[in-house]
């Protein structure tokens, strides 16, 4: 499944749902992100990822600092890294795949993650972070 099909199974909630792990999430940001400006891309995927959990039952699985919170670090790391595909965006930036740890273990307390009031609204880091060269 090619990067547009992806995001029409996610928009269409036809994608199934054993498919959509965190790898993926990262991919349907990126896809968005190359094909929109950073506030068109942050809200098609919010709404996107709020409507396909909705269609799974899974509505409050959504959290939102860590979705803000992928989606500009992966705007940032396209930024530094002029990638051409995916896969060649992933090789270069392996720590946005891990899940656990994962690379918002440097900006955030678990504790600031854990908490509703981060899972309802974006939260700003807590954590002092160098940032990457």
């Amino acid at each position: 499944m090619d990067d547009r099909e992806l995001a029409a199974a996610v928009e269409r909630c036809t994608l199934a749902a054993e498919r959509f792990d965190h790898r993926t999430h990262i991919r349907l940001a990126w896809f968005y992100l190359r094909e929109e400006s950073l506030l068109t891309a942050l809200v098609r995927f919010v709404t996107s990822l709020k409507r396909y959990a909705a269609s799974l039952d899974s509505a409050t699985k959504y959290h939102e600092t860590i979705t803000f919170a992928f989606v500009l670090l992966i705007a940032d790391r396209m930024h530094r890294c002029a990638a051409s595909s995916f896969d060649e965006f992933l090789t270069a930036n392996p720590d946005l795949a891990q899940w656990q740890p994962s690379v918002l273990d440097a900006y955030y307390d678990a504790s600031t993650l854990a908490s509703e009031t981060a899972r309802s609204r974006f939260v700003l880091p807590d954590r002092e972070t160098v940032a990457p060269a």
